[in-house]
């Protein structure tokens, strides 16, 4: 097997897996929505009536998360992309993003893309696994950083016996299938580390890449800050981050698009655990999709289909 076979997308068998882990917790979420109803109610009821100012230095921050994106992408990259069409190619993925599970969506579109910029496939795929591995390493040191300088600001919740168990079976998988996987996962590293010292070995590209992934996550923090302080929620700001991190790290797990429901759920869970009442919660959790998710996805799948006409994609 080749090092691009290994590093090649889900198949369909993989991705009708997928396909129906997601349906399955969007069913688990609109009962759950179902059941919490008139939490949900008095949420929208909250955030209608929230400073319309403080939700556009939201909007504004929700903004700037695609340049964020394009930046670390760029810096997975050695060979220089073309900036405007890399900003909007990262704000396509992201209304891609909200269509596929897992995402599925911005990975076929940034795959695309970067393969219409000239690179191979099993380049382009290896610097989506750089940009990611980036991605996923700066949210963990971000959150440990924010646990260890702020004592007693995280709260661990009182967890049953039977979550446990099912934690442990599902540890016990990932082990069994990362030992069942190990010539292909060795592989697949293989590649991805040989292109990570490509770029490290260019301090540009490095600091774009490292750079732009921070950056990414902080304004994200600052979107659902501003919607927590735009809904006056009784939360201090460095709470209301490690609970968007905690969050948005434990969402990956769960294949939904764009994160619907899972990225809700675990949003409101650590909001609550951090101390909020249950409708304020609520209330800065639909506040954060509106600005993230549903007032871009509409022009964002305009400049996709944009994009695909000019076969920039």
């Amino acid at each position: 097997m080749t090092s691009e076979q290994a590093l090649a997308p889900p198949g369909r068998g993989r991705a009708h897996w997928h396909t129906a882990l997601a349906l399955a917790v969007l069913v688990a979420a609109a009962v759950l929505a179902r059941h919490h109803w008139p939490v949900l109610e008095n949420g929208a009821g909250r955030l209608a009536g929230a400073d319309r100012g403080t939700l556009l230095a939201g909007a504004a921050a929700a903004a700037g998360t695609w340049g964020c994106s394009a930046l670390a992408l760029q810096g997975a990259v050695v060979r220089r992309l073309p900036g405007r069409r890399l900003v909007a190619a990262q704000f396509a993925a992201c209304a891609a993003n909200q269509v596929l599970p897992s995402g599925l969506g911005a990975g076929a579109v940034n795959l695309r893309f970067l393969t219409r910029c000239g690179m191979t496939a099993r380049r382009a795929v290896a610097a989506l696994a750089v940009k990611t591995a980036a991605g996923a390493l700066t949210r963990a040191v971000l959150g440990a950083g924010l646990a260890l300088t702020c004592p007693g600001m995280l709260r661990i919740p009182q967890v049953s016996r039977t979550a446990v168990a099912v934690a442990l079976l599902l540890a016990c998988g990932a082990v069994l299938l990362t030992v069942s996987l190990g010539p292909r996962v060795r592989r697949a590293w293989s590649a991805v580390s040989a292109d990570l010292r490509a770029v490290h070995a260019r301090p540009r590209r490095a600091a774009a890449l490292w750079g732009g992934s921070l950056a990414f996550l902080v304004l994200h923090c600052l979107v659902l800050i501003a919607v927590t302080q735009a809904v006056a929620l009784p939360l201090p700001p460095a709470r209301v981050a490690l609970a968007y991190l905690a969050a948005s790290g434990a969402a990956v797990l769960l294949p939904t698009p764009g994160g619907l429901g899972s990225l809700d759920a675990a949003l409101a869970l650590g909001l609550a655990v951090a101390g909020a009442p249950a409708p304020a919660a609520a209330s800065a959790v639909l506040g954060y999709r509106l600005l993230t998710v549903w007032l871009p996805l509409v022009p964002g799948l305009l400049v996709l289909a944009v994009l695909v006409r000019r076969r920039a994609l």
